[in-house]
């Protein structure tokens, strides 16, 4: 499966796939939900993964400034799910902000946080992230009631108590 998994920037011409794969886990409130629009906005944030030429998975990057990321819209077509592809693009990910920055943080809040900690992140407090809190959770459904777990990896003593 590798050698036909490719990682690359998403383009423009992948907003309408981002959108439906995105509507498939929003639907489960997996996810939250995201417009054509917003995508093709933000498109400069997505990172896809194509499977044999399709366009199977995204993940966004949103930055807070302050070397604070969050790893969102992160999903994976139904058919591809525990092959690889989620590691193949968090990978991607963790080796561009290695690439080009000193420190970073990056973030998730998610439910499924054992997939974060094989990638080395390790769970933290919600509140670490009010930036989060203010820009989103306030528009979410399970803002009272939320079971998401915070997750973290980085290369900045930040929050680490060091």
């Amino acid at each position: 499966m590798k050698n036909l998994l490719t990682i690359r920037q998403a383009e423009t011409q992948d907003v309408d796939r981002i959108f439906e794969l995105l509507e498939i886990y929003a639907a489960q409130k997996v996810v939250l939900a995201r417009s054509k629009e917003d995508i093709s906005l933000f498109i400069s944030n997505f990172t896809v993964a194509e499977y044999e030429g399709e366009v199977c998975g995204c993940v966004a990057v949103r930055d807070f400034g302050k070397d604070l990321l969050e790893v969102r819209s992160l999903v994976v077509s139904p058919e591809l799910q525990g092959k690889g592809v989620g590691k193949a693009m968090i990978n991607m990910i963790i080796s561009k902000l290695e690439a080009k920055r000193n420190n970073w943080r990056l973030f998730a809040l998610t439910l499924r946080p054992e997939f974060f900690r094989t990638l080395g992140f390790a769970e933290v407090d919600k509140a670490m992230f009010p930036e989060k809190i203010w820009s989103d959770c306030t528009k979410c459904s399970k803002r009272d009631c939320c079971d998401e777990i915070a997750m973290l990896l980085g290369n900045s003593d930040y929050g680490s108590g060091n």
